[in-house]
């Protein structure tokens, strides 16, 4: 049961990640961590995260935008090692409550101007993609402050869109070479990765049919429902 819930919400976040161009772990770390715990989950999350990127890339190559992803991906290279780190002294309970507070931040920094304001140029893509190599490594969720920079310095989203997906890419891989591979039995990781991959394929189909707002709308919803239990659950792990 717990591959098939695991594989159900790969597969959905795979699909809002192909018609909005974003969220793939924002949807799925709350079910996958509730599913295998801080550790595993979120090792399990950049795994995928990986397998999505690189699904997505040829779908969008004319659009990527090398350089200026570049200015994001080298200080986010050298942000990750502190990240595993982090995630290696924290307990469990700590480590709950962090991806709970990052999802938090994930779903409330596109509603704070200031944030994409001071974002902007060679200097806000430095600290943008620091926050971002970090977080990725800590949590699988550096969307928010690539989002911001893009906001921040008036970057087309189409383009934006596209040329994340070789960040998170780069990133997912930096991220399963600090963390590891998956504890998990292999043929269950094939079976998230097959339904990551699967639900590219499907999204790309019903990116034609289905507008991106309802995406968007089914994302926050199922994020901030997986932020909250995750916080439930960091909280009790810590009180008991």
């Amino acid at each position: 049961m717990t591959l098939v819930l695991a594989c159900s919400a790969a597969f959905v976040a795979a699909v809002i990640q192909r018609i909005t161009g974003l969220g793939f772990v924002l949807v799925l770390v709350g079910p996958i961590v509730l599913l295998y715990g801080p550790l595993e989950g979120v090792t399990i999350g950049v795994l995928l995260a990986l397998v999505a990127s690189l699904t997505a890339i040829p779908l969008v190559w004319k659009q990527i935008e090398w350089r200026r992803a570049w200015w994001l991906i080298w200080p986010g290279l050298l942000a990750a090692p502190f990240g595993a780190l982090l995630v290696r002294v924290l307990p469990e309970p700590a480590l709950l409550l962090l991806i709970a507070a990052m999802a938090y931040f994930a779903l409330l920094a596109g509603r704070m101007p200031a944030l994409s304001a001071s974002l902007r140029g060679r200097t806000g893509a430095v600290v943008a993609g620091s926050a971002a190599g970090f977080m990725h490594v800590a949590s699988g969720l550096s969307g928010p402050p690539l989002a911001a920079y893009a906001v921040g310095d008036g970057w087309p989203q189409r383009r934006f869109a596209a040329s994340v997906q070789v960040i998170f890419a780069v990133f997912s891989v930096v991220s399963v070479a600090l963390r590891g591979l998956p504890a998990s039995p292999v043929p269950d990781v094939w079976t998230l990765v097959a339904a990551t991959a699967g639900g590219i394929a499907i999204g790309t189909i019903l990116s034609r049919h289905v507008a991106p707002g309802i995406a968007r709308k089914a994302m926050l919803a199922i994020a901030w429902a997986g932020a909250t239990v995750v916080l439930v659950r960091g909280i009790l792990a810590l009180l008991s």
